[in-house]
């Protein structure tokens, strides 16, 4: 026997409680959870399926990529939720829980050209050239993607800070990472001035006392992550960019990887400021210049060999005529 569609879903709220209280897990991968399953729900309920069975898990795949253009990792990710949640119902001893076919789904393997690419040197001066810094709001969204582009903060990383999180005598600031992981990051001259700037004007803002949080909206609120994003994607329109790929504020942490890497900075030290566990985690944010791939290419000992030779006049090279159109 299978699980059918109306057991499945019983168990949500439990779930989710318990992945709070007993895994301690942050409020955007609750959110993140619930959003997953109500769209499998979603899913469910328009194709009428009866039971949760493997037609019904590999047909939500296809509508994931087909339907909603998702790529492989958030395929994996709304798949690992229900996997998560199947092993919750096996521990509330659900009836044929242990059925459930979401074990043997493969995982997507996603090659590197399908990641995210980093911006160069002059579209993030241009991208920062954008931003209206006469107005408060702009004053305020300066600073939210100066301190992700300069610091590699994700921008739930960012939605979580607080005015305490940052010690601007020590030009320390404290971030909780994934699993509530700690890190302190050193706050450059530059970033350390923009951000000054950003709470000599925070109190403008309604409500601005009632709330802890570093960045706040209008109304006085945290700044919310959808908030950041749909500010972010306005600029990038403002900008009039013209990228072979999407940007979204996960290109600044992409940028600022591939920036440090440019400048010969070693790659656990990017591991470290980026909060990874892994220099595997690390090297997809990576992008190396188009300027340091060349000289890596001029590098080859047989490049090296042939310039000698050309050098020497020992080669004599004979350039095909141009085209004739």
């Amino acid at each position: 026997m299978i699980v059918s569609s109306a057991n499945f879903f019983k168990h949500i709220n439990a779930f989710l409680d318990y992945r709070q209280c007993i895994y301690e897990a942050s409020s955007q991968t609750i959110k993140s959870n619930l959003c997953d399953l109500r769209l499998f729900q979603k899913f469910v309920h328009n194709k009428d399926y009866e039971l949760i069975d493997g037609p019904a898990v590999t047909d939500f795949q296809y509508h994931l990529k087909q339907d909603r253009a998702n790529c492989g990792n958030s395929i994996n990710r709304k798949i690992f939720t229900l996997r998560s949640y199947s092993n919750f119902l096996r521990l509330q001893n659900v009836e044929f829980a242990d059925k459930l076919p979401f074990y043997d789904v493969l995982k997507i393997r996603q090659g590197y050209g399908n990641r995210p690419n980093a911006l160069t040197r002059k579209q993030i001066k241009h991208f920062f050239n954008s931003i209206d810094r006469s107005i408060i709001l702009g004053i305020r969204n300066y600073a939210v993607y100066a301190l992700m582009y300069q610091t590699g903060l994700r921008v739930g990383e960012v939605f979580a800070l607080d005015l305490e999180s940052i010690d601007f005598h020590t030009q320390i600031i404290t971030v909780v990472g994934k699993g509530k992981k700690c890190r302190t990051l050193h706050l450059n001259s530059e970033i350390t001035q923009i951000l000054s700037e950003w709470i000599a004007v925070r109190s403008c803002f309604c409500n601005s006392n009632r709330n802890n949080a570093l960045f706040i909206s209008k109304k006085g609120y945290r700044l919310a992550i959808r908030t950041m994003e749909d500010n972010f994607k306005k600029i990038v329109l403002q900008a009039n960019f013209k990228a072979h790929f999407n940007i979204t504020c996960h290109t600044l942490r992409h940028t600022f990887a591939s920036h440090l890497n440019d400048e010969e900075v070693d790659v656990l030290v990017i591991q470290s400021l980026m909060g990874h566990a892994s220099p595997r985690s690390t090297f997809p944010y990576i992008h190396p210049s188009q300027k340091k791939i060349r000289l890596a290419m001029e590098k080859l000992p047989g490049v090296i060999y042939m310039n000698k030779l050309i050098e020497q006049g020992r080669i004599n090279l004979r350039f095909q005529s141009p085209f004739r159109f």
